[in-house]
This record gives C-alpha cells, structure tokens and sequence, in this order.
C-alpha cells in the first residue's frame, strides 16, 4: 500500500462519508471513490459496506484502520524525530513528556539519577494535557514519557514501573467530606454539591457534565479550594496540597501505576540509558 492510499481510507474511515472525507483531504470526491476500490482490490477485502447513511466498516476495515493508524503514526514520529536529530548535529537529547504534577517527585529522583551518569544525553521535559503523553509517544514529539495505569493506552510500548500508590480524593476544607478518614470511590463521585472535573479530549473538548472545566494542577487545587469541585488523585498529589483542602483515603479505587514507556523499536542512546536507570531506582 501507498501512504497516500492508507491517508485516504482513513479519512473515509473517520468521516464515514466520501464527501466529508474529500472535503477534508481537499481533493474531488470521484478520485477519492476510485483510490478505496483501487484498495480494496489489491487487499481482495470489502472494506466498506456502503449504505444510505454512509460509509460503515467492515471487519476487515476495522482491522485496517486500527493497523492504518499505527502505520501512519510510526511514519509521523519518524519524520519527526529524524527533523529533530537534524536540527541539533552532533548534539545529542531526548524528549520526556508528562502530566503537570504527576509523579514529581519521583521525575526528580529519575533525571537527578540520569543526570549523573557518565554518557548521560539532555533531557528536555515537555508538559502535556491530560492523556496526550501516549499521542506524543506514538507520533514521535516525544521519546519517552511517564504514563499511569489504568488511565492510559500502554499498549505497544516498553515500560519500567517507577512507582505504584493509592488514590486519595481531594475537597474543600470545612465541607462535611473533608471530617472523613476515607470512603468508598462511589461515595466521593456523588457528593452532590462537589461535581466530577472535566479533563478534555485529546481534541480539546470538554465532555458533558456539571462539573468544572479542568487544564492543569493549580486550577484544579484553586478550584476544590473555592468548593467548586471534588477530585480523586493519586496520593503523591499530597505534595503539592497546601492550605484550604483536606485529603480523604478511598478504599477500594484501583492503585495507580506509574512507568516509564518508550517505543519498543527505538535506537535511542538517551532513552536505553535513562531507562536502565529507571530500572536501577
């Protein structure tokens, strides 16, 4: 397959529409219709079933469109990683990309370590938004990055557990909750005067709810400090809580484990020492 063919079936894919898709790619519909029959002739696959409505994958569409974006993506992080190595000739450095406040402590630990062995590369730390640290890893902007399971798509990478901990949930001193020692997840989700956070998606969007519209750490610590909002957490939060909210212990919310992930195919110098460090620790 041409890289130009797999764009186009994933643009149809997506949009489940030729016309939508064309639109999108910025070419005529005809075209566009001609190249997918051109696929899936050469792959001997319906890729679509075409009806009324539109465009609805097959089974073996859907297995081309999950393998299509991985292929894409590859391609992407190869691009960018070799226009990274190109700016900075001779020079060696990778990208680490994380959440805001997550696991700090233990990335100070991690790159102090790093930072002192003998063929040690700079490490350049990128923050991200909130499940963006997989999307990073995967299109090449970043080299490694810190994850957290169950929260994020591990899947494809290399990983080094740094770190495994309980979750807390986070509510304004003074309110009734903040008098408890711990209570069950279910119990925290439905205080009713102390709606769920809003993360965005990775397009940018917020899902529907009553809850707050959340970016980073210190709006969302000012936010359950004003009893806009209640929030759960892993327990190294604890480190950047200050005055005017109480931590509550929940007993039976899964643990959180933090790793370190790069791809599995990476030649990285940088990212193979810093992840016998993180081995190390």
């Amino acid at each position: 397959m041409e890289t130009r063919e797999l764009r186009y079936f994933v643009a149809v894919a997506e949009e489940a529409n030729v016309g939508r898709a064309a639109d999108r790619l910025g070419i005529a519909q005809p075209p566009l219709s001609r190249a997918i029959a051109r696929l899936e002739r050469r792959l001997g696959a319906t890729l679509f079933d075409r009806t009324p409505r539109g465009m609805d994958l097959t089974d073996a569409g859907l297995t081309l469109l999950r393998e299509g974006r991985v292929a894409l993506a590859a391609m992407e992080a190869a691009e960018r990683r070799t226009r990274r190595t190109a700016q900075t000739p001779g020079e060696s450095r990778i990208v680490l990309t994380a959440k805001p406040g997550s696991a700090g402590e233990v990335m100070v630990k991690l790159l102090d370590a790093y930072a002192a062995e003998p063929d040690a590369v700079d490490v350049e730390v990128v923050f991200s938004p909130p499940r963006h640290q997989a999307l990073m890893l995967r299109d090449g902007r970043a080299d490694v990055a810190l994850l957290h399971r169950p929260f994020d798509d591990l899947s494809g990478f290399d990983v080094e557990t740094l770190l495994v901990e309980d979750q807390v949930v986070i509510v304004p001193a003074g309110h009734p909750a903040s008098q408890r020692t711990s209570m069950t997840e279910a119990e925290a989700r439905s205080i009713s005067d102390l709606p769920c956070p809003r993360w965005p998606e990775i397009d940018g969007s917020y899902p529907d709810g009553p809850g707050p519209e959340m970016r980073d750490l210190t709006q969302m610590v000012q936010l359950v400090r004003l009893g806009r909002t209640a929030i759960v957490l892993p327990e190294s939060v604890q480190a950047y809580v200050r005055d005017g909210v109480a931590v509550v212990s929940l007993v039976d919310a899964p643990r959180v484990t933090t790793v370190l992930a790069w791809p599995p195919h990476s030649t990285s110098v940088g990212v193979a020492g810093l992840a016998r460090t993180a081995a190390r620790l």
